[in-house]
């Protein structure tokens, strides 16, 4: 039963550090990172396709993406999905590829951007907890079903905190990689 219930909760948390991991990705440091541009969305024969499936998106440059297009019909429609992103980046199209020139941050936005970072960590604090919480539920019940006992009830209470303890620390080193890369001029 209890290693049933470790079992099933691990990989929801791996997953809730993952999808965490992506949430820091596509934030932007002070270097070019193709991981900022390869989802946005290009409508492509009426479907919206992520842009890492139509073009090659190399860093010429440590401030510089330039994204080559396999059809170069799609420059415009390139452009226009980079523009129209929340990603308020400025975008140069030359005719045969797109070039990406990113600013240096200010300091104000570098402290947004940390704050967003804490934020994206918190919530997947908060995740991680719910999950042990559903976790502790299943516990508790089978205790009170008689299926475990007491002494189980709590080496499982234990095991159950120091998972959350090592995803917490996984969290927390993410989060200060993070920051630390946005403080870098």
């Amino acid at each position: 039963m209890i290693k049933e219930v470790m079992k099933k909760i691990e990989p929801k948390m791996a997953g809730a550090i993952k999808s965490f991991v992506a949430e820091l990705q596509n934030i932007r440091t002070g270097r070019a990172n193709s991981s900022l541009v390869e989802d946005v969305a290009v409508a492509y024969y009426g479907t919206n396709t992520p842009l890492k499936q139509l073009a090659s998106i190399s860093i010429p440059e440590p401030t510089m993406i330039l994204i080559s297009p396999w059809d170069k019909q799609l420059l415009g429609d390139i452009e226009n999905a980079i523009r129209n992103s929340e990603l308020g980046l400025s975008v140069v199209n030359d005719g045969s590829a797109i070039r990406i020139s990113l600013p240096p941050l200010t300091g104000e936005r570098r402290e947004e951007l940390s704050k967003l970072v804490r934020k994206y960590g918190e919530s997947a604090r908060v995740t991680v907890r719910n999950i042990r919480g559903e976790a502790w539920e299943e516990i508790q019940q089978a205790y009170k079903e008689k299926s475990i006992s007491e002494d189980e009830k709590y080496r499982t209470e234990k095991e159950l905190n120091d998972l959350i303890d090592k995803q917490n620390r996984i969290i927390e080193e993410k989060v200060e990689k993070k920051i630390s890369e946005l403080a870098k001029i």
